[in-house]
């Protein structure tokens, strides 16, 4: 039975007050005395909002979504799947509109503003031991859980084998530093012959990642102001910017260009390669040997971490029932199945067993380094409405210092202003 109602953008604020008629604009009952995770025993429908299976995976999600009711006879589950590129605009306007599902997506990067804003309900009885810790943790405040993590990726050092073959150098290993990977890319750059030992983008999503890595802070304790401005700060954008023109290309060579770094890595031409585990199927058919480690760090390592997670809407009648259908959504040997047969993005369960099909399949191999990652993680920083324009300042300055048009340290300074202002 196919469940999944698709909206085009067209006219989507309109549309949404006719296709969310199940939502419920507002409780009487106090969220904190009820808390979710049971179910009365009559017969309850819920609605769910999604944009994580627009695009080719609404099928699996029905199937997941069948899998729920026929273990929860007395729960029905009404669902609408919007494209990404809309989603958050419509959620914001049913939100205002008070017509918001009992269950919605959210990405980690607005987590922080919606649970300020106390639209999610809090999930007292949930089980967050089945989930990965570092991604349960994610969306928890004061220790109180907000979100489940619905699914994750994150970023990883994949490495051409057959370079490093040919050079006589040992594998990047997990145990790797800023300063094996360095002497690693300049034993492998032969510019000449146009071959490059690294390729780091130098921009803010890189950035706030090596800062971690360097031991420092992006933003302050209480988000009031930027910490990036100071010598572990310094030392991340001094890692990143002086690769450029010496072990990775410059922008004017074409670092920075769509598909650039992607298209240098699939032809041969790159030792190693900072990117997401996205990337796995469109390197399924290289023709050269390849692998993974965890990403190097300096004085720590960090990976960045991108997950999306589903919450209650705090002003859901039926947050018992939603608070089930979003645990089973999220870790459910069903959801887990249909994620990993479909390659439909990875659960964040903790159970290794569960995983092992994914972790024995091939290219790569180290497929366990995706999970090791999840280790220590470096979460992106939130600051609500001018977290587009945040980062586009971080890239900017930092862009600059690697033209040679200022240095680092002007750099920072500058973007420590602008994002100050930002802040308020």
């Amino acid at each position: 039975m196919t469940r999944t109602r698709w909206m085009a953008g067209a006219g989507i604020a309109a549309a949404l007050g006719l296709t969310l008629t199940a939502c419920v604009s507002g409780s009487t009952d106090d969220p904190a005395t009820e808390p979710a995770g049971t179910t009365d025993d009559g017969p309850v429908t819920i609605t769910y909002t999604n944009f994580i299976s627009a695009g080719g995976n609404e099928e699996n999600l029905d199937t997941i979504v069948d899998a729920f009711e026929a273990e929860h006879e007395n729960i029905t589950v009404e669902v609408t799947t919007l494209p990404y590129a809309d989603y958050f605009t419509a959620l914001q306007t049913d939100l205002a509109g008070g017509t918001v599902a009992d269950v919605f997506d959210i990405e980690f990067a607005n987590y922080a503003s919606y649970q300020a804003s106390g639209v999610l309900a809090p999930l007292a009885d949930v089980d967050t031991s089945v989930y990965q810790t570092s991604l349960a943790e994610a969306y928890a405040t004061d220790g109180t859980q907000y979100a489940l993590p619905s699914s994750f990726s994150n970023v990883v050092l994949f490495y051409n084998k057959d370079l490093f073959d040919a050079a006589g150098l040992d594998y990047p290993t997990a145990d790797w530093t800023w300063e094996d990977e360095r002497a690693a890319a300049e034993a492998l750059t032969d510019a000449d012959a146009g071959v490059w030992g690294d390729y780091q983008p130098i921009s803010y999503h890189e950035y706030y990642k090596a800062v971690a890595q360097a031991g420092g802070q992006f933003l302050n304790e209480d988000g009031t102001a930027v910490a990036f401005n100071s010598p572990e700060g310094i030392a991340a954008a001094e890692w990143l910017v002086n690769k450029s023109g010496t072990t990775m290309p410059t922008a004017e060579q074409g670092a920075g260009t769509p598909d650039f770094d992607s298209g240098l890595f699939a032809g041969g031409e790159l030792a190693m390669w900072h990117t997401g585990i996205w990337m796995f199927g469109a390197l399924a058919e290289a023709d050269f040997a390849w692998d993974i480690a965890v990403e190097p760090g300096d004085a720590q390592q960090a990976s960045a971490l991108f997950s999306n997670a589903v919450g209650v809407s705090a002003s859901s009648e039926n947050q018992a029932a939603a608070a089930e259908f979003a645990q089973f959504l999220t870790s459910s040997p069903t959801t887990v199945d249909v994620r990993l047969e479909s390659g439909w993005e990875l659960p964040p369960i903790a159970d290794q067993a569960q995983l092992d099909t994914y972790l024995q399949q091939e290219n790569p191999a180290n497929r366990q380094a995706v999970f090791d990652s999840l280790d220590q993680v470096a979460l992106a920083p939130s600051i609500g409405d001018g977290q587009a324009e945040m980062q586009d300042i971080v890239t900017e300055e930092l862009t600059e210092a690697a033209a040679g048009r200022t240095s680092v340290e002007e750099a920072l300074a500058s973007a420590e202003e602008r994002v100050n202002a930002l802040l308020g």
